[in-house]
């Protein structure tokens, strides 16, 4: 397993099938890193509101149109729901020749699969996330069995740019969805707790939430800057007998640490469903 830290190149002809919040938070990224520009970067998506929300985010094309997008494409980001895949490649699949390469980031599908339903295997399987668009993303990839290493040094530039990128094994990409994919939606459940916790002891709102975003980011930033484990952090913060051992008690009272493991596993398994449906 290796982290990539590839030099930026700009990726020219690159399109989303699929203008989610996905797609536009990786838009989003890549244009503020200067790998994609406008006339280079596209997306076609059925949903009125989804491509106006994708070109007001971005400044990129947007179409109903999946075919143009592809005849306009070298680089295909799948950005679709899995329940979608096979009714959608199926209709396009003549249309995803082998002089493309397909990133999907579709939870779930597996590469055996997509490359059975796109009919060729230059494919990478991505598990991206949301904080790519302020350029924080974590991100893990696999190859399918024709991706080249430069179809791989275009993954590594592109989601290197907006964050940390790994390699794995496609065995462990349902855990990287279940932790990393996931895990936005656990960190903002943790912010916002904190945030109300600190309302219900006096602070206004607006303080509160910033102090408790602001104080996840730095404590993120200690982890990943100073390389010492998280106990070792947590450690260094709790005195004998004062306030942060007081409230990690009420912590392990009630079992925040197993609902997080929890969370992640549940994460996780809901994406080998997702794949094995």
């Amino acid at each position: 397993m290796t982290s990539a830290n590839p030099p930026i190149q700009p990726v020219k002809d690159l399109g989303f099938l699929g203008a989610g919040r996905m797609a536009t938070a990786l838009a989003l990224g890549w244009k503020h890193a200067g790998l994609v520009q406008l006339g280079h970067c596209q997306a076609a998506d059925p949903f009125a509101g989804a491509r106006e929300a994708f070109h007001q985010a971005t400044g990129f094309w947007a179409t109903e149109d999946n075919r143009a997008m592809l005849r306009a494409s070298r680089v295909v980001v799948l950005a679709i729901k899995p329940q979608q895949l096979h009714a959608v490649i199926g209709d396009l699949r003549g249309d995803l020749g082998s002089d493309k390469l397909i990133l999907s980031i579709v939870a779930g599908a597996t590469l055996p699969t997509l490359c059975t339903a796109l009919g060729h295997q230059r494919v990478i399987r991505i598990m991206p996330n949301t904080p790519s668009q302020v350029g924080a993303s974590a991100s893990a990839f696999s190859r399918g069995p024709s991706a080249s290493a430069e179809d791989a040094a275009v993954v590594s530039a592109l989601f290197g740019s907006v964050g940390k990128v790994f390699e794995v094994k496609e065995s462990l990409l349902d855990a990287v969805t279940g932790l990393s994919g996931s895990g936005p939606a656990f960190v903002c459940l943790v912010i916002e707790a904190l945030a109300d916790g600190g309302v219900r002891a006096g602070l206004p709102r607006d303080v509160a939430q910033t102090l408790a975003a602001q104080t996840v980011l730095g404590t993120a930033k200690m982890v990943l800057e100073t390389g010492k484990h998280p106990a070792q952090l947590k450690d260094e913060v709790a005195s004998p007998g004062g306030t942060t051992i007081a409230g990690l008690h009420a912590l392990e009272q009630a079992g925040v640490r197993g609902g997080l493991m929890d969370a992640v596993l549940a994460a996780a398994r809901r994406a080998e469903e997702l794949g094995k449906s």
